[in-house]
């Protein structure tokens, strides 16, 4: 085994990648899409349509896309946490941050998906409960 290896086992990462995706996920999707945020989001929105920089555009876009603000903060829980996948040192860090957006965005698209199916079947029993009312 080379000295650059994690001795962490694989299934161990693995573990703790899919849990910190959760909480990555979590943070990701609260700040750039549920209620409790709108205001800051639509005026980050607002900024990146209408700033004339393109940097400003930029910065204020990563606050209205989960898929690039989970990279900041998988970068951040990476930062708290110490989490490395497979090497020691920077390369680790580096293969962690990229799997745990993947898992996290994974994680984002089931939920989305989800609320999308939740929403379609309510809608339709509110059809069949308003053409019972009409029966």
């Amino acid at each position: 085994m080379s000295s650059n290896l994690l001795s962490v086992p694989l299934h161990q990462q693995f573990g703790f990648l899919l849990l910190l995706g959760l909480a990555v996920a979590c943070v990701s999707w609260t700040v750039t899409n549920e209620e409790i945020l709108r205001e800051p989001r639509d005026f980050c929105k607002d900024k990146s349509e209408n700033c004339t920089p393109l940097y400003l555009r930029k910065f204020y876009y990563l606050f209205t896309c989960e898929y690039c603000f989970s990279h900041y903060v998988a970068a951040l829980f990476l930062v708290l946490t110490e989490f490395k996948m497979l090497c020691v040192g920077w390369r680790g860090y580096v293969i962690s941050e990229f799997a745990l957006v993947w898992i996290a965005n994974i994680y984002m698209g089931v939920f989305n998906r989800l609320r999308l199916e939740i929403k379609h079947e309510n809608l339709n029993i509110a059809e069949q409960a308003k053409g019972d009312g009409q029966s």
